[in-house]
């Protein structure tokens, strides 16, 4: 994971267990207040929101945990993890550019592009001036490398 996924990870988890929890366990006292539980909505969205953010507390810590956190601008070489590569779309003319980060830290929309995607695997190995073929939904795609940095 690259050091900006896990600076992000790290936040959404502090954030979690200092304002959400609390702010949670607030809700769910003040509908214990209203009595009958069985039939208070506000109690049973205050504890379903509570469920949803332990589990999400407990998945970032164990990603955090388990993560290895590479610094991208301490390589070079061809594609591979962390690298950030300018594509063209051979059909559209279109350039693209997104960085290769770890899956939990992927955000297509914001150029942060999964390991595991197909685009990924493809890309992996290359170098400036080659072309690809990725299968997608949509058929075979071709692109070419235009450029590759690490920053």
């Amino acid at each position: 994971m690259t050091r900006a996924g896990f600076t992000a990870l790290d936040d959404e988890l502090k954030t979690l267990k200092t304002v959400e929890r609390p702010a949670v366990i607030r809700s769910i006292a003040e509908a214990r207040e209203h009595g009958d539980l069985s039939e208070n909505a506000e109690y049973h969205a205050a504890r379903e929101k509570q469920s949803f953010i332990e589990g999400r507390i407990k998945e970032l810590e164990a990603i955090l945990s388990l993560a290895e956190v590479i610094d991208p601008a301490k390589l070079s070489g061809s594609i591979k993890f962390g690298a950030t590569v300018t594509i063209l779309d051979e059909e559209t003319e279109e350039e693209r550019t997104y960085q290769i980060v770890g899956e939990a830290e992927a955000d297509i929309e914001a150029g942060l592009l999964n390991i595991k995607s197909p685009l990924a695997r493809a890309l992996i190995g290359k170098d400036e001036g080659d072309s690809i073929e990725v299968k997608t939904p949509g058929g075979e795609r071709g692109y070419e490398v235009v450029s590759v940095r690490f920053v």
